[in-house]
């Protein structure tokens, strides 16, 4: 990768994530959440893997096939607090996209019936179109059954990433990278970011590329857009330079700021285990 983007908010904002409001579990919701922990528990290769797990409602679908049962998810997942301004028509494409899926892995239906669930067929067959029947979706083992540890589900910096709080493409990485290779390391003021190689692993190539920085760390100039020309004394464009320059052991600019050397602090940080 030879250049790179800047993403930003132009306009901050603060989320409300809903800690689960007080509220009865739902029936449905209780078998959809106990098929989940049994067919979990099979899946010896799930690269989530814990010793328990919390069921997000991210809309996944478990197939089974010859060798056992696989987690998929679908394009998209339903918060419980969210259902309420779900549209019947748009969910029930849901529905039918779920359907397909489990027609191909015909082993599936009657899987979930050796464990007692005995909801699946019904939802697939049934069409959505009120509250109701968005509900009983939302709740089904086709929308709240994607199972994950605690703190990949709603952890928060700097103890975990969940994916209530991140992107999910970089919650991701954390999933997949190596061991010994820190992801998400802290400014010397402490506050986070995110850093990953620019080379393959024993390349002896100690740079790192940064992802994401808190809007008030001095890393976060690197993400920036470069300042917009704006028109000098005598009318010619000139730049206007947004922010100072870094003071001496800060991140400064290079032909790709967004690339740390191997001797920055969060490079030394992301590497220390190696």
């Amino acid at each position: 990768m030879t250049s790179t983007h800047p993403e930003k908010e132009d306009c901050p904002w603060v989320i409300a994530v809903v800690d689960h409001p007080q509220r009865t579990d739902s029936p449905a919701y209780t078998r959809s959440r106990a098929l989940m922990q049994s067919l979990v528990a099979t899946t010896k290769d799930w690269v989530l893997s814990s010793d328990q797990y919390q069921d997000h409602h991210g809309g996944s679908v478990w197939v089974k096939d010859a060798a056992g049962w696989l987690c998929l998810q679908l394009p998209l997942g339903i918060e419980w607090s969210a259902q309420f301004c779900a549209d019947p028509a748009k969910v029930d494409l849901l529905r039918q996209y779920a359907g397909r899926v489990v027609a191909a892995f015909p082993q599936t239906l009657p899987g979930y019936e050796s464990f007692g669930y005995h909801d699946g067929q019904s939802l697939l067959s049934t069409p959505i179109t009120d509250a109701n029947g968005i509900a009983a979706w939302t709740d089904s083992i086709f929308n709240a059954s994607y199972p994950l540890p605690a703190a990949s589900h709603t952890g928060m910096l700097p103890q975990a990433a969940g994916y209530h709080h991140y992107p999910k493409p970089i919650v991701d990485i954390d999933h997949f990278r190596f061991g010994d290779f820190k992801l998400f390391v802290t400014d010397s003021a402490g506050l986070p970011a995110v850093v990953v190689p620019v080379s393959p692993r024993g390349s002896g190539d100690g740079r790192v590329r940064l992802l994401a920085a808190h809007v008030d760390s001095a890393y976060f100039r690197k993400l920036a857009s470069p300042p917009a020309p704006v028109p000098g004394p005598s009318g010619e464009a000139a730049h206007a330079e947004s922010v100072a320059a870094p003071p001496a052991g800060q991140p400064g600019d290079g032909d790709q700021p967004d690339v740390l050397p191997a001797d920055d602090p969060l490079a030394q940080q992301a590497f220390a285990a190696q």
